[in-house]
Order: structure tokens, then C-alpha cells, then sequence
């Protein structure tokens, strides 16, 4: 009998996982996943679209288009997964049982939990381009905003793609220096980190590109109200940060289906997994994968990525009854735009931080990590095919490896920021 892998999610690291399985598998294994709609969207695009860099119908097509014609897509509600059962229960009443459960549920927004986030001035002058709405609003927003303080406000990790906050305030300063305002304009990122990023040697390259470009870091600011009709972000410790427009990241936290699955999910709703094997602690034959997970590493697209080698791998080990494998490091890759056809590109894990080398290869690159480039920035650019042909199909990106190599990074650098006083 063929074993019945459930994938429940169809973003980033649902599709490639089918798509890697079936690869694996072909007709020996039934694969279904389910999603609530029919709506690819490449989040990396929403980071240019209030810049008119990237327009907002491109970024989305049919989920079900992404995934192999073998695997069964089911465009439907979940309500939430019954483990004593091995069962996936559909909001309509149907119930579809499974062998191994595949948890691609991802992180959700929760601009709700923060006191007056969505009150009085949102999506007036209150706005966040981590949706596709939201940052189509910001567009327009942004073309007749010439005059006044920009504040861009990470209110608590974890978030999607942490480096975006920063990415974002970089192209407000090439936005407004190319109309020619930008002497007008106050740009200020308040974080509730200590620097700009939260890897110490990452964090002096970045806390310095950012005071080059006049950009104020407000550091260990935790956002406990907005007073949208004021234009006030209030620290629980009652400090206060004026705006006149505001870009927000706000809180995060897992799938509403995880958190109405007993035993699934943290504090927070996401999936408690091993952070080696991805196997989800107490529930063996249930596995997560990207955003949804709460284990330590960046929520990238890159992690989702380099997770699948290890997902699909121990998958297979779990229904041949062996003993699954900790082998993923937390590897995560991650190019910053930082404005004027310029970006840097980070390499790092769980145990070593981003630091300067060379990248894929490490004799001649022709990627240079931790240094700005304009070769970085098509990297960026290029990355989008890459993710419709290579990565969501499920196949490997030729040069990268699923485990963080250490050839060609200069780990030197570690030590002097550490050791400096």
C-alpha cells in the first residue's frame, strides 16, 4: 500500500517538499497538500513594490500551476489536525487521514496584538509591505510624501525575513535622494535589538552602511502602543518616537490551524521541532518546515530551501523505519538590497554568524559577502527566476550546498569583533 504523505500549505516550503517528494517518490507514494486558496505569492517581491520597483500582479500565480502533476492539491479550509488520529479535519467536515503530516503552515501577521496598530491613521499613514495590500497602499503613499519623519518600526521577532526592515529604509533613502527631498525627509528604524542586526559582526557593517546614508537606528525600543491619530509609537517603558508616516513590521506568530491542534505548536503557534532533523517533538510522524517552525534560524525563503534536503531525506527514512538524521545547520543566505543598484549577500548558521568571504565558490566567488556590490544586487534580481524555475520545483541550486560551507569565509573576522573593546 502507498504511503499518504498530507502537506498542509502551499507557500515556499509546502510546494518545493511536494515537488522534492514526488521527484523521490513518482507513483509510489500518494502526495497531497492543501491550501485555502489558489495564491502563489513570491513575498521577496513586496519589499519593491512601494518603490515601483516591482508591480503587484507579477508576484502572484496559481498555487496549484507550481506542483507536479502527480500531486494532489486540495483548495480548501483546515480546521485543525487530530494526531491521536492521524487525521487532517477540512472546514467543510471532510477529513482526509495520512501517514506523515508535512506542516508548511507559515507565520502569520498579528498587527492586532499591538494597542492602536489598526486603529485611527492605518493604511492612511500607518502601513506595512509585508502583504501584497499593504504595500500597494504604500506605493501611493510614498509618491507624495516629500516632507517629514519616516519611521520603520520592527515591534518583535520573530518576523519574515528580518533583514527586509532594513532593505526597506535603504531604498527610502535612494527613493527620496532621486526626487530630490531627501535632505526633507528623517529617516529612523527603531528595532528592539540592540543594533541594526542581531549577529554582532553583520551588525557593524550594517550599523555603518546605515549612519552613512543618514539613516537614525533607535535601538531597544519595545513598541507597546500606537497613537496613529498623533503620529506617536509609545514604548512600554514610555519612550516616544514621533511619525508622520509609518512603516510597521508587525508581530508574528505561527498558523491559526497549529494553534488549534493540541500539542503542535509553542506560545507563540509554531511548530515545536527538533531544530536538526525538523521532526515535530512528541508527534513522530509529523515534520515542519519554514516560517511555521520555532526553530532558531532566520524566517527566509533560503531556510526553507536548505530544510528540504533534510525533510525529504528523513521522510524517507521515517517510512522505512529508520532513524532520522539531524542534519540541518541552520544555513541560511540572504542578499540585502541596500539602494543605487548596490546589495550585500550573508551566509551564516546557527553556530557561525555572516562574515566577509567569498561566495559559492571559494577561490573566485564571484560573490563577495558582507561587502556591497552591484553584482549582489542582480543576484537579488536573478533570484526571482531562480525561485519559479529552480527552487520551488524542488530542485537544487547548482553550487550551493544544503549545509553552510565554511571554505573561503574569513571566520578571522569573528574573532577580532569579539575581541575588540
Amino acid at each position: 500500500m502507498r504511503p499518504r504523505v498530507v502537506i498542509i500549505g502551499a507557500g515556499t516550503a509546502g510546494t518545493l517538499t511536494a515537488n522534492r517528494l514526488d521527484r523521490v517518490y513518482g507513483d509510489s507514494a500518494e502526495i497531497i497538500v492543501i491550501d485555502r486558496d489558489d495564491r502563489h505569492l513570491y513575498q521577496p517581491g513586496l519589499l519593491f513594490v512601494p518603490f515601483g520597483l516591482a508591480k503587484p500582479d507579477k508576484l502572484v500565480r496559481s498555487r496549484r500551476a507550481q506542483l507536479r502533476a502527480a500531486v494532489e492539491f486540495h483548495e480548501a479550509e483546515v480546521e485543525h489536525v487530530d494526531t491521536c488520529h492521524d487525521e487532517v479535519q477540512l472546514a467543510g467536515g471532510e477529513v482526509i487521514g495520512y501517514d506523515l503530516l508535512v506542516l508548511a503552515t507559515g507565520a502569520s501577521l498579528l498587527p492586532g496584538e499591538t494597542e492602536g496598530l489598526t486603529g485611527p491613521g492605518w493604511n492612511e499613514r500607518i502601513f506595512t509591505f509585508y502583504t501584497l495590500e499593504g504595500a500597494t497602499a504604500l506605493r501611493s503613499a510614498l509618491r507624495s510624501f516629500d516632507q517629514g519623519r519616516l519611521v520603520v518600526n520592527m515591534v518583535d521577532l520573530p518576523v519574515k525575513c528580518p533583514v527586509a526592515p532594513l532593505e526597506f529604509c535603504c531604498l527610502a533613502d535612494w527613493h527620496f535622494r532621486q526626487r530630490g527631498v531627501r535632505d526633507r525627509v528623517r529617516i529612523e528604524y527603531v528595532t528592539p535589538l540592540d543594533g541594526a542586526f542581531t549577529k554582532a559582526t553583520c551588525n557593524r557593517e550594517l550599523s555603518s552602511l546605515l549612519t552613512a546614508k543618514g539613516i537614525i537606528v533607535t535601538t531597544e525600543f519595545n513598541t507597546g502602543q500606537v497613537d496613529g491619530a498623533a503620529g506617536r509609537l509609545v514604548s512600554w517603558d514610555d519612550r516616544e518616537v514621533p511619525f508622520d508616516l509609518l512603516v510597521t513590521i508587525p508581530l508574528h506568530g505561527g498558523s491559526e490551524i497549529v494553534a488549534r491542534s493540541p500539542g503542535l505548536g509553542d506560545d507563540l503557534g509554531f511548530v515545536q521541532v527538533d531544530p536538526g532533523t525538523l521532526q515535530a517533538r512528541g508527534t513522530p510522524n509529523v515534520f515542519a518546515i519554514g516560517d511555521a517552525t520555532n526553530v532558531p534560524a532566520s524566517k527566509a525563503g533560503s531556510v526553507a530551501h536548505f530544510e528540504g534536503d533534510t525533510l525529504v531525506r528523513n521522510i524517507q527514512r521515517f517510512l522505512e523505519d529508520r532513524e532520522v538524521e539531524a542534519s540541518f545547520d541552520g544555513h541560511t543566505n540572504c542578499f540585502i538590497e541596500t539602494g543605487f543598484h548596490k546589495a550585500l549577500l550573508i551566509d551564516f548558521n546557527y553556530e557561525i554568524e555572516p562574515v566577509p568571504g567569498l561566495f559559492p565558490d571559494p577561490h573566485v566567488g564571484p560573490l563577495r559577502l558582507l561587502r556591497e556590490s552591484r553584482l549582489n544586487h542582480l543576484g537579488k534580481l536573478a533570484f526571482e527566476w531562480m525561485y519559479w524555475h529552480v527552487v520551488l520545483p524542488g530542485r537544487s541550486v547548482p553550487g550551493i550546498s544544503a549545509q553552510m560551507q565554511l571554505a573561503g569565509k574569513r571566520l578571522d573576522a569573528i574573532t577580532t569583533e569579539r575581541s575588540t573593546p
